[in-house]
C-alpha cells in the first residue's frame, strides 16, 4: 500500500512539472534583460514597464476583462436559471436531453464552437467585435455554470421546499431564501470558472473577433507570431497570476461558505 501510495505521489508531481515548467520558464525570462530565452544575463523589470506604458494593449485588456465580466455574469443567471429548469423537470426524457445537449457543447471542439459562431453571425448580417466576441462567451460559458450549479441542486433535500412552502413561502422567497443561499457555492464556482474560461479562451474568440477590437489572447498569438519578445512573456505572466489569484479567491468564498453552511446546521440530539 505505501509503495502504491509513493508510485502514485511521484506520477502526481511528473504530471504537475510537465504542466507548469513551460510556464515558470516562460516567467523566469520575462525578467531577463538578455532579450531572449536561450541566457539569462541580467534581472530586469523593463518588459513589465514596456506592458503598462503600451496604450493599444491597455485597451485590449480593458476589452478582455469588460467581456470577461459581463459573459460571466450573464452566463451565471442563465446557467442558474437552466440548471434549475433541469433539476425540476417533471419529464426524465426532457430532462435528459437537456442535460446531454448541455455536455455536448462542453465536449465540443472549441475550434468547431468558434467556427459555427462564425457562421451564424456572417448569416444574421451581424459585424464581428464586441457583441459577437460577449455573444459567444455567453454562450460556451452557460453550460460550464449549468455543470456547476446542478450537483448543489441535486444534493438539496425537497424537504426544505416542503417546509418553506408549508410556512407560506411564495415562489420568490422559496427561490431567493433557500434554493439560492443553498446553491450558493456552486453559483460562486460557475461564474469564477466562467470568468476564468472566459479571460484564457482563444479558439473561438479568434473566429469571432473582427478588426479594431481584440482580446489578450488573440494578441498574445498575433505578437507571438511576429518573433519572439519577452513583452509576450510579461503580459502572459500576469495573466497567469491574475488567474491564480481568481483561483485562490474562489477557494476562500468556498471555504467561508461551507462554515456558513456549518454554523447554520441544527446541531442532531
Amino acid at each position: 500500500m505505501k509503495k502504491r501510495n509513493t508510485l502514485g505521489k511521484i506520477y502526481l508531481a511528473v504530471v504537475f512539472f510537465v504542466l507548469y515548467a513551460p510556464i515558470f520558464y516562460l516567467m523566469f525570462y520575462s525578467f531577463n534583460a538578455g532579450g531572449t530565452m536561450n541566457h539569462f544575463s541580467g534581472f530586469t523589470w523593463d518588459y513589465y514597464k514596456e506592458v503598462f506604458q503600451d496604450t493599444r494593449l491597455l485597451i485590449i485588456v480593458l476589452n478582455t476583462f469588460v467581456i470577461a465580466l459581463l459573459s460571466s455574469v450573464v452566463a451565471t443567471i442563465l446557467g442558474v436559471l437552466g440548471a434549475l429548469a433541469i433539476r425540476y423537470m417533471p419529464r426524465p426524457f426532457a430532462k435528459n436531453s437537456l442535460l446531454s445537449l448541455n455536455n455536448v457543447l462542453i465536449v465540443s471542439p472549441d475550434v468547431v464552437i468558434g467556427a459555427s459562431f462564425l457562421i451564424f453571425f456572417t448569416i444574421l448580417g451581424v459585424k464581428l467585435g464586441f457583441i459577437s466576441v460577449l455573444v459567444s462567451h455567453i454562450a460556451f460559458s452557460i453550460p460550464i455554470v449549468v455543470l456547476m450549479v446542478l450537483p448543489k441542486l441535486q444534493e438539496m433535500s425537497p424537504t426544505l421546499i416542503d417546509a418553506a412552502r408549508d410556512l407560506g413561502a411564495s415562489q420568490w422567497n422559496v427561490l431567493s431564501k433557500v434554493i439560492l443561499p443553498y446553491i450558493s457555492p456552486g453559483v460562486f464556482a460557475g461564474f469564477f470558472m466562467a470568468l476564468t474560461y472566459s479571460l484564457d479562451d482563444f479558439a473561438v474568440t479568434f473566429f469571432v473577433t473582427g478588426n479594431g477590437f481584440s482580446t489578450l489572447s488573440v494578441e498574445i498569438y498575433s505578437r507571438a507570431r511576429q518573433g519572439i519578445s519577452l513583452s509576450i512573456n510579461a503580459l502572459s505572466t500576469l495573466l497567469f497570476l491574475f488567474t491564480i489569484v481568481l483561483v485562490i479567491g474562489y477557494y476562500f468564498i468556498n471555504q467561508r461558505n461551507a462554515k456558513a453552511a456549518q454554523a447554520m446546521e441544527v446541531p442532531k440530539k
